[in-house]
């Protein structure tokens, strides 16, 4: 951290004997302003992690984040000697069916509908990455080309790639994120990784994706010549997989069909940007009440530096026709959701993909406007990004924007925070490709309603449920470093549900949670039940080991397919914080194929790695 602090210290000197006025006093303010929250970051960080919605830098070797971490990659399990015990005495396994088969069980059955692949593209969520080159922090981490590997074999299927002229040598653009102290890599670089990715999905079969498409967000910052650079490079470096034609299928002809998702195979789709008359800027809606002063300050100054450095607005033909089915604009007003003639066709584009930040879209939904963008987003693609003020590298809650149909919201992938834990959830076992409710597609007749019978259809839609969760117990709970497991690991399970609220872009969630698990206090009489009298070994569990035999329950909540259950192994700290020891999260879509049923879930931890732990438990979800 020290020597981190003083790269920056003495990148503010170079710019003052090097750079223009105008720019020195740019990065000089930006290099104090990061070096204080350094410092201010350095201090929270001596605490144990509480806040239940952050997370930590994901690292290479983990595998969750797009739906992959049910691959087993972590560590062997077990399984305590006191779960066995539970396990026999409740009869929990069918004749001949030993624990290791049980072990073995995934905790989730994904509907053979939500990956049928036979729909349109606006059709999906996709599992999306931001700044996916950025290996930790907006404005300081170093670019890569690693974390595009990583990304895609963890599930992602929307990549970020920010290009720019290369001063030393127009024909090799460079990836960066711009008006920062983030390091450059070079554009072909990028590409070939991910080509590398593409033929060894193809190789073993379609691998973690299935052989689904990888789309491009191509964020063009080159003039004429490092534009002609980047298609020559993607047509040299792709070949083959590189979209650069409409599909031809009996299904799809003319290029202002909507393609299926089926019919793009494991293609290469660019989105490239289209400049609308009066566009609005990058930075118009970035900013936001919930902004400190330090956020406020840093967007302004990058905002004067994008000033000092006119960007490239032409884009040239040959790139443009590069975007075949997707077409990023920034629209200059409302019109695209609230006219019946979307994006007049002499200046928009054939297959328009509105690319919003998170502010600028909370903006619109907080005066009312969420019924006609759910409506737009069933024929239309959209894309939600961060504010620009989220330089940590937290992210935005996709979940809002998905009760909206907004099929790719772009994650920052560097942190396993709560986003990318739920991310984790809705991608598990798809492919990093998931079919919308009907309620939230073209297919759906409701997209010709009108705005009250719209809300009114929605809400006929939405199923009143029952959740039980039957907590057994868990094996080989983490333990923090430096922790006495025998005096100070109090564990203990807390579950949140989360889903889309009403009205539009709102969410919803209820928190229920075990009781404390000490070690010797549970007792025959409080563990056995009904069912029997706990045995030696669940009295006397390790506190690693707990048995909870509790259940946890949400009387009535709304089903509307897009529920989530976030579950949390804690440690009640007296007079302290209680610490994160793992975490799982489960779409509860998933799990009504194995409701009744018990199973073991992979316990990860907050850098998105697979632990040793698992939670035996059951669900039980029933119609009101």
């Amino acid at each position: 951290m020290d020597q981190l602090k003083h790269t920056l210290a003495g990148l503010g000197e170079f710019a003052k004997e090097n750079l223009p006025p105008q720019v020195t006093g740019t990065v000089t303010d930006l290099t104090s302003s990061v070096r204080s929250r350094l410092t201010l970051g350095s201090r929270r960080r001596t605490q144990p992690i509480d806040d239940e919605e952050a997370g930590d830098i994901i690292p290479l070797d983990a595998h969750a984040g797009g739906g992959h971490s049910t691959c087993k990659h972590g560590p062997q399990l077990r399984v305590s000697p006191a779960l066995q015990s539970f396990i026999a005495r409740n009869h929990i396994l069918s004749s001949g069916e030993t624990v290791a088969d049980l072990l073995a069980k995934s905790h989730i059955a994904v509907p053979r509908e939500v990956i049928n692949r036979d729909y349109p593209l606006p059709e999906y969520f996709v599992s999306s990455s931001h700044n996916t080159y950025l290996c930790a922090h907006q404005l300081f981490g170093e670019s890569s080309t690693d974390p595009y590997r990583h990304t895609l074999q963890a599930g992602s299927r929307c990549v970020e790639i920010d290009v720019w002229d290369n001063p030393d040598n127009l024909d090799e653009p460079k990836v960066t994120h711009g008006y920062t102290l983030v390091s450059n890599i070079p554009f072909r670089e990028v590409c070939k990784i991910i080509l590398q990715v593409v033929e060894e999905e193809e190789e073993s079969g379609g691998g973690g994706g299935g052989g689904a498409p990888v789309l491009i967000s191509l964020e063009n910052h080159c003039g004429a010549q490092g534009q002609e650079a980047l298609v020559r490079i993607m047509k040299e470096v792709w070949g083959r997989h590189l979209l650069d034609k409409p599909v031809e299928t009996e299904s799809h002809i003319e290029q202002d069909q909507h393609v299926r998702l089926r019919d793009l195979g494991s293609k290469i789709v660019v989105i490239v940007e289209h400049h609308l008359v009066n566009e609005a800027s990058s930075d118009s809606s970035s900013d936001s009440s919930s902004e400190d002063e330090a956020e406020k300050k840093e967007r302004k100054q990058r905002k004067q530096a994008k000033k000092d450095t006119p960007e490239a607005k032409l884009i040239i033909p040959s790139l443009a026709e590069l975007g075949v089915y997707g077409q990023s604009v920034k629209p200059p007003d409302n019109s695209w959701f609230t006219s019946s003639d979307l994006l007049p066709s002499r200046d928009g584009p054939h297959h328009h993909l509105i690319n919003v930040s998170e502010s600028g879209l909370n903006a619109l939904l907080s005066s009312g406007n969420g019924a006609s963008i759910a409506k737009h987003n069933a024929r239309h693609l959209m894309r939600v990004f961060p504010k620009g003020t989220r330089i940590s590298s937290k992210n935005l809650k996709p979940l809002p924007f998905w009760g909206l149909g907004a099929q790719v919201c772009a994650l920052n992938w560097q942190t396993f925070d709560a986003s990318m834990q739920i991310n984790e959830a809705m991608f598990a076992g798809t492919g990093g490709y998931v079919l919308k409710p009907s309620w939230l597609r073209s297919s759906a007749a409701m997209v010709g309603l009108a705005e009250k019978e719209f809300r009114e259809q929605v809400a006929r839609t939405r199923r009143r449920k029952r959740l039980s969760l039957v907590v057994a117990g868990a094996s080989d709970v983490p333990v923090p470093s430096g922790r006495d497991t025998d005096k100070e690991l109090k564990p203990y399970l807390t579950c949140t549900l989360l889903h889309p609220g009403v009205p539009f872009g709102e969410m919803q969630q209820t928190k229920k949670k075990t009781d404390v698990f000490r070690k010797h206090k549970l007792s025959a009489l409080l563990i056995g039940g009904l069912t029997g009298a706990a045995s030696k070994e669940e009295e006397n569990s390790l506190v690693t080991d707990p048995v909870w035999d509790e259940t946890l329950e949400w009387d009535e909540y709304e089903d509307d397919e897009l529920v989530f259950l976030r579950m949390f192994i804690k440690s009640d700290d007296s007079f302290s914080s209680n610490p994160v020891l793992c975490v799982a999260s489960v779409r509860l879509l998933y799990v009504e194929g194995v409701k009744g049923q018990w199973r073991f879930v992979r316990m990860l931890d907050l850098k998105g790695r697979e632990t040793a732990c698992t939670l035996l438990v059951k669900f039980e979800v029933d119609e009101l």
